[in-house]
């Protein structure tokens, strides 16, 4: 593995541990030569995934496009970076276990939306204003308010 850092090979492995489901191991590798530490993440390649894009083009299904449009949605936000992780660890399970081959991308935005709004309302608005394309601040209020609403109607401490 060669060091993000100095770009050597020399590396050793400091810490070893496996996900939850056992379908990741997290490895904390520290440079021979500079000193630095990194995480890798070694999983099974599994089958591609193909999203099938609204005009009906397909592409792979790229795990880092999905994390970026996230983490875009939750800058600054109090939100951490294992959650995403999981939350895309599920994600690429269910696409195993159902044996899935291609997802509509309007399934895939739906699922990320869902998570968003799960872990934080403000980067849920955020990433549907953009998904959605809101238009109008009409559109982005409509949102807010359907959003304000669903919380009311949750009980206390949920």
């Amino acid at each position: 593995m060669r060091c993000p850092f100095c770009a050597k090979l020399d590396n050793k492995v400091v810490d070893s541990r496996v996900s939850k489901d056992a379908s990741v191991i997290r490895r904390r590798r520290q440079c021979q030569d500079c000193g630095q530490r990194f995480t890798t993440y070694e999983r099974v390649e599994e089958m591609e995934t193909y999203v099938v894009k609204k005009d009906g083009s397909r592409e792979i299904y790229d795990r880092n496009k999905v994390k970026a449009g996230m983490l875009k949605a939750l800058q600054k936000r109090p939100v951490s970076i294992d959650q995403v992780e999981e939350f895309l660890d599920s994600l690429e399970a269910s696409f195993q276990e159902r044996n899935l081959r291609e997802i509509p991308v309007r399934a895939l935005g739906e699922a990320v939306m869902k998570k968003l709004k799960e872990l934080d309302a403000v980067a849920y608005v955020r990433f549907a204003s953009v998904y959605r394309d809101f238009r109008e601040l009409d559109e982005f209020m409509r949102e807010v308010k359907d959003l304000l609403a669903a919380r009311k109607d949750q009980p206390a401490g949920s």
